[in-house]
């Protein structure tokens, strides 16, 4: 497993996941604060006693993270301290279902907008996960329990984030970039293509290609939609945590289809040895 690790595709996605990382750790820290679209840290309260510290704290542990990720001695070590972070970050939209729905009531818009935000972050621990497993010895009873871990934890946020495209096409649209017509059109693909991408992950059947287009697609998005805006709004840590989310999502994404494609190499080489050990034994006989 530790030749996945050296994988040089692998490598790709480890610097992704590790520079998004790094600079959502930075982004607490500037600001002092946790990005509200991403870590909604006042699921918990408001002005919650210590939240300036705690943001910084968060970005101390996630620029280490980050940084430790992407070192292969320390990778397993920075890999559990993305997932536990991530997890949280998970876990504070959970408290967001009781808050929208007291505010809101039961409306498929507050459900599907408090999913989508909780699948951005669960998005965000598979990777970690799987580079976990990947740094230790190899084992394929826990080797497989996390593919399938990892398949769930990837396939279903693009399905929730097609759904949310596909109810929320006027607001999509806007996001557009306005040299780009029909812009209701190009949201409704997009959505499409989330919903393509999550049920081939969650079934397996064309997963490593549907990975590979998510995380070129997502990329896209990076240099279309959410880097333009920074130069707007220079001081605007939403606008900053979009982006930055963005390339730890592509990260995400390509480590997922590097897991799965170097899964499936192994297995071809050892079917390639038995039917070769097989032969050579009749041969003897």
């Amino acid at each position: 497993m530790e030749l996945l690790m050296e994988n040089r595709q692998m490598k790709i996605g480890l610097w992704f996941y590790g520079l998004g990382t790094v600079l959502t750790g930075i982004l607490n820290i500037a600001w002092g604060d946790f990005e509200a679209s991403h870590q909604p840290i006042q699921a918990l309260g408001k002005d919650l006693p210590g939240q300036h510290l705690l943001a910084c704290v968060a970005g101390v542990w996630l620029v280490a993270a980050g940084l430790a990720i992407l070192w292969r001695r320390s990778a397993r070590i920075g890999a559990a301290a993305s997932a536990i972070v991530y997890l949280i970050f998970t876990a504070l939209w959970l408290f967001r279902y009781y808050s929208g729905i007291h505010t809101y009531g039961w409306r498929i818009d507050v459900l599907l907008g408090v999913s989508f935000g909780l699948a951005q972050q669960l998005m965000l621990v598979a990777p970690a996960v799987i580079v976990y497993v990947s740094s230790a010895s190899p084992n394929s009873v826990i080797e497989k329990r996390t593919a399938i871990a990892a398949r769930w934890m990837l396939g279903l946020p693009p399905i929730l984030f097609g759904l949310f495209h596909l109810i929320g096409l006027r607001i999509f649209a806007t996001i557009v970039p306005q040299w780009m017509p029909f812009g209701t059109f190009w949201a409704a693909l997009t959505g499409i293509a989330f919903i393509l991408a999550g049920v081939a992950i969650c079934s397996g059947i064309k997963d490593v290609l549907a990975l590979r287009l998510l995380a070129l697609m997502l990329l896209l998005f990076e240099g279309l939609v959410e880097a333009p805006p920074i130069l707007i709004r220079l001081h605007s840590q939403p606008t900053w945590g979009a982006a930055v989310y963005n390339l730890t999502a592509i990260g995400a994404c390509w480590i997922f289809a590097e897991f799965l494609a170097s899964r499936a190499d192994r297995g071809r080489i050892g079917l390639a040895k038995s039917v070769a050990i097989s032969r050579s034994d009749r041969e003897v006989a």
